[in-house]
């Protein structure tokens, strides 16, 4: 047996000798890779933090001490090393674990994650709740240097410091978010890595000025000094007591430092360096590719076979290259996604005019505006899921201006095995009721194109919302059109029924308008909608279906209802959407025919319906 399969809570890592937990983190590595090989994951992140992943199990007391990872990316040794090792093999699988930590998943999870940059808010939280009730406990965060560039990360540094709180904050710094990082905090976490008498220097400065003799004077030469041999001290001008850099893959030092961190109290800060897809040479030599990854075989590593589907995400970084060719005034912005956000050759083509502003949602938005105010013609390429962070910034600065900002919104609709957490589920409805917005929805490559065109040439903000993966199969024309703003379309002509379809799910309601003789009407434009169109839907048919890849409180299908109230026309309306529920997991196919989106839910529903 080994000993990994001993393993069932971190209790059993108490009576563990250093070699025992050297050789625990071999097996801890071989096992992920294979798990993670066979069901798809977040590989290379994981492989980094096995190290301190035993050290932090080993030290604290859980899950009476709280450990909240930020992300979850890094979390897999977490969940094997407390109990859910046999079922990592229904990790991100429908009805399996998720690909984060969740709080109903187990009780070693105290805090849910998905989006980055919350464990220190999360975990300060804890810690003044133990402080209330008079408990014990220390509260642990888990961050990494891609997710201390997010301002709510600052914003929780400054209240914990501020306050004295019982904190310990752990800083996993492998120079990496998904891409490398960038920006002024990146470039002072490498000045402290690389400085090699860091360390020596400032405990032996700071034990010397702790020797001369008070007075103003001598205080702020004691403080020069330090500021000159902290780098400015930036952790501890914050309020924390800054510890390091450590070698994230030293065990024993790594259970040492710990241990004494952990009899201390006030705010804390341990920077650990670390190498993002450890102990696996594939993932060590491109950690970006081996970042997120799919079924693959990891001993004998070979390209998918045939030629990949064109996405939604590629159509887009191809158009934005072509935008830029015949408008110098086209920018494109990312918050850390450039690879997912189909960026790349953009990035490499028209550097200058590239901006990655890390993982920094709010900034990026109103940076786009500020772009905008200047002349520019900034299109921002953000998921869904993290729009939501920039809402506050998307309606006061960029909508209230009425300035000219493109949304380019990837990842919009079910997401897939990410689950709950990336779902792109309520940019519809948190955008529509926002003055000047026009939010488009296109049902294939060439709309995607033509709406990305047309959002190209308005004087106000506009969106592009399309869903992860593959498209439909259609073809982008070397030139096309703007599309004419708010013009629906007729995709099929039949009886009684016609289903209004917002996006690509259109290919879906044509099969089932098939069986049952049903028109089917695209309707591209959630706003403006096309008022003559659904007049015409409404006047010749006996019952409406709207179909969307969104939630259905504030969605599309809401928005037709409340035109047809407008237009005093009463007819059955059937909604067809996400319910108002937290989404699962699975693949995109399982959860459409989980949430009866596919083309027989619709047949099945509207046949319902009719009834």
């Amino acid at each position: 047996m080994s000993l990994l399969e001993t393993i069932h809570s971190p209790a059993d890592l108490k009576g563990f000798s250093t070699d025992q937990l050297n050789q625990l983190a071999g097996e801890l590595r071989r096992f992920i890779i294979d798990s993670v090989s066979a069901t798809g994951g977040h590989l290379a992140a994981n492989l980094g933090t096995i190290e301190l992943t035993l050290a932090l199990h080993r030290v604290l007391d859980l899950p009476r001490d709280v450990l909240v990872w930020d992300v979850g990316h890094q979390a897999y040794a977490h969940k094997i090393l407390t109990g859910r090792r046999e079922a990592m093999a229904s990790l991100r699988q429908f009805g399996g674990l998720s690909g984060f930590t969740k709080r109903e998943e187990s009780p070693y999870d105290p805090f849910g994650a998905g989006h980055s940059s919350t464990s220190i808010s999360a975990a300060l939280g804890f810690a003044k709740a133990f402080k209330l009730q008079g408990l014990p406990h220390q509260a642990v965060a888990v961050i990494g240097d891609g997710a201390l560039t997010a301002g709510q990360a600052f914003e929780a540094l400054n209240h914990a410091g501020a306050g004295k709180a019982n904190l310990l904050v752990v800083l996993n710094d492998n120079a990496m978010s998904i891409s490398p990082n960038v920006g002024a905090l990146n470039r002072h976490l490498a000045r402290l890595i690389t400085s090699r008498t860091y360390n020596r220097v400032r405990e032996g400065g700071k034990h010397l000025l702790e020797l001369l003799p008070g007075g103003e004077l001598v205080r702020r030469a004691r403080e020069q000094v330090k500021g000159m041999l902290t780098h400015s001290a930036l952790f501890e001008e914050l309020g924390f007591r800054y510890v390091g850099p450590v070698d994230g893959h030293d065990l024993p030092t790594l259970l040492e430092v710990l241990a004494n961190l952990s009899t201390q109290s006030g705010p804390r800060l341990l920077h650990v360096v670390t190498q993002k897809g450890r102990g696996y040479a594939p993932a060590e030599a491109d950690p970006v590719r081996f970042h997120g990854v799919g079924r693959f075989n990891p001993y004998k590593l070979e390209p998918a076979p045939g030629k990949p589907a064109v996405t939604f995400t590629q159509v887009f970084g191809d158009w934005l290259c072509g935008a830029a060719e015949r408008d110098a005034r086209v920018v494109g912005i990312t918050p850390a996604m450039c690879e997912g956000s189909g960026l790349t050759d953009f990035s490499l083509r028209f550097p200058e005019r590239y901006f990655d502003v890390g993982i920094a949602e709010q900034h990026a938005v109103t940076f786009a505006g500020g772009l905008a105010a200047a002349g520019l013609r900034p299109v921002l390429a953000i998921y869904s899921t993290f729009l939501q962070r920039g809402y506050d910034q998307a309606v006061h600065d960029i909508a209230l201006q009425n300035l000219p900002v493109l949304f380019a919104i990837d990842r919009a609709g079910l997401v897939g095995a990410d689950g709950a957490t990336h779902a792109g589920l309520y940019d519809i409805a948190f955008l529509r009721c926002v003055p000047n917005m026009v939010i488009m929805t296109p049902s294939d490559e060439a709309e995607c194109h033509r709406m990305l065109e047309l959002g190209l040439t308005l004087e106000g903000p506009s969106a592009v919302r399309y869903p992860r993966g593959a498209g439909c199969g259609v073809s982008v024309p070397q030139q096309a059109e703007p599309l004419p703003l708010g013009q629906a379309v007729w995709r099929r002509r039949g009886r009684k029924v016609a289903i209004l379809a917002f996006g690509p799910l259109l290919h879906e309601a044509l099969k089932a308008a098939e069986t049952i003789d049903a028109s089917v009407l695209d309707m591209r434009f959630v706003k403006p909608l096309d008022v003559d169109a659904l007049r015409e839907a409404a006047t010749q048919h006996t019952h409406l279906v709207t179909l969307e890849d969104h939630a259905l409180m504030g969605g599309a299908g809401s928005a037709v209802l409340e035109s047809l109230a407008d237009e005093a026309i009463t007819l059955p309306v059937l909604r067809l959407g996400l319910p108002d529920v937290v989404t699962v997991q699975g693949t995109q196919a399982e959860l459409y025919r989980h949430y009866g989106l596919d083309a027989d839910g619709i047949l099945r529903q509207i046949r319902a319906f009719l009834a």
